[in-house]
């Protein structure tokens, strides 16, 4: 008998399953990448819209009843007046326009000052460039319309830099007074010498006032805060100097010190007051505070907003990008015991000055392992020496009380760098600073 070395099994063709092309991915990032400020403004003006569509709703419904109401009751006096007179509706009408006009005008029923006496004409212009504009004072000259033009062009331009300066001085406040309340904490736990907390410290030198940031959650709540405690103020004086109710005076303060100046409710426009200098001085200082700490709020929740819109074009992009590669049945799944540094490792990396490439011992020129196979001690600790290397890092500026290294990219967080309020808060803060 010859022996036959037994065959081989036939091969059967495996059928190869075709691999998700990474093109189509690659340009539905890039293209995400680059649409990313047009997309964030696509989706405000949207919610915008249907926040103008919600509130004037609300508006109406609330609204609508009372202003039919008023105009049956001003019908029903308008004939009762003439057929109690003897003067035809027309004419009493006629009167009437006569005498908006001359409200308009400035003239009232009771006797007020005067609209365009000095301190008249300085409550005007500060309305003006403030962007409030109440309305009640208005040029009727075609010389005062022209002049208001081009004053309140550089007025106007003025006053915002004022406002964004105030930002910057209050954020630049905040964040002197947490890193010192830092170190008296750090102080007394005993992670802090004393010595360094006096003049010409080694942390103060270290560190300097710009680059300790703080927190918008924080900026936030002081600035509420403030708000909350200016208008109360403010509404208290209004209510008992002025005699409008208490919800009145708060309804003020927020038109007024949200530049929005309806007109309704305006301050300061009698003849005389009791303490009539110190009223005045008082009104101009709330409104002056009143709406620089406003504009600062309304700027730090429109970083809020950002942060939200932030996280719905992401949602957005993560659905397109599986909507347009899907998982091909078959596909080869990410490794399970891979250790390899993640993309946010790779910038905390990047901050410390480590090459990514280096650090990741574990790649896929070493072949694939089996989702069973051990990992040897060698690449453990090749791999665990970066996340050991950030770890004594953090403890260490959290025992110095250091701040994080500045990265250079920008756009991690989705925060350029902006002008105006926007840019000083994407320098000055802590969640929109380019070490994010």
């Amino acid at each position: 008998m010859s022996s036959r070395s037994p065959r081989p099994p036939p091969r059967r063709c495996r059928r190869r399953l075709p691999r998700p092309s990474s093109s189509c991915c690659c340009c539905c990032c890039r293209r995400s990448h680059l649409n990313e400020d047009t997309g964030r403004f696509v989706l405000l003006a949207a919610l915008i819209g249907l926040y103008l569509v919600a509130g004037a709703t609300v508006f109406s419904a609330l609204e609508s009843p009372g202003e039919a109401e008023a105009r049956a009751r001003w019908g029903a006096t308008l004939r009762n007046f003439s057929a109690a007179h003897g003067v035809a509706e027309p004419e009493l009408r006629a009167f009437l326009r006569h005498y908006e006009a001359a409200l308009a005008a400035g003239v009232r029923a009771d006797a007020l000052r005067p609209r365009w006496d000095f301190p008249g004409a300085f409550y005007f212009v500060g309305t003006v460039v403030s962007t409030i504009g109440f309305g009640m004072t208005t040029p009727a000259t075609v010389g005062g319309k022209a002049f208001l033009i081009a004053y309140g062009l550089f007025g106007c331009a003025g006053t915002i830099l004022f406002f964004n300066l105030f930002l910057e001085r209050i954020i630049s406040l905040l964040a002197f007074i947490m890193r010192a309340c830092r170190e008296h904490q750090l102080r007394r736990s005993g992670l802090l010498p004393g010595a360094f907390g006096g003049r010409g410290s080694a942390l103060s030198e270290a560190e300097g006032l710009a680059g300790w940031k703080p927190s918008v959650y924080h900026v936030l709540l002081i600035l509420g805060l403030f708000a909350v405690l200016l208008s109360c103020c403010a509404s208290a004086m209004y209510a008992s100097v002025e005699g409008w109710d208490y919800v009145d005076s708060l309804y003020f303060c927020f038109v007024t010190f949200s530049t929005i100046g309806f007109g309704d409710l305006v301050s300061s426009q009698r003849a005389a007051y009791r303490n009539q200098g110190l009223y005045r001085l008082g009104n101009f200082l709330f409104i002056l505070l009143g709406v620089c700490c406003i504009y600062s709020l309304f700027n730090v929740i429109s970083i809020l907003i950002k942060q939200v819109l932030n996280w719905m074009l992401r949602k957005l992009s993560c659905r397109c990008c599986a909507r347009c590669c899907p998982a091909a049945p078959g596909a080869p799944l990410a490794r399970r015991n891979a250790i390899t540094p993640g993309s946010r490792l790779r910038r905390r990396l990047t901050a410390l000055g480590v090459d990514p490439a280096a650090a990741a011992c574990d790649s896929d020129a070493e072949g694939r392992r089996l989702s069973g196979e051990l990992i040897s001690m060698r690449d453990l600790t090749a791999s665990n020496k970066v996340s050991l290397a950030l770890l004594q890092k953090q403890l260490s500026e959290t025992a110095n009380g250091y701040p994080r290294g500045v990265c250079a990219h920008t756009r991690q967080n989705g925060f350029s760098g902006g002008v105006g309020a926007l840019g000083i808060m994407n320098n000055r803060l802590a969640e929109t600073s380019a070490s994010r």
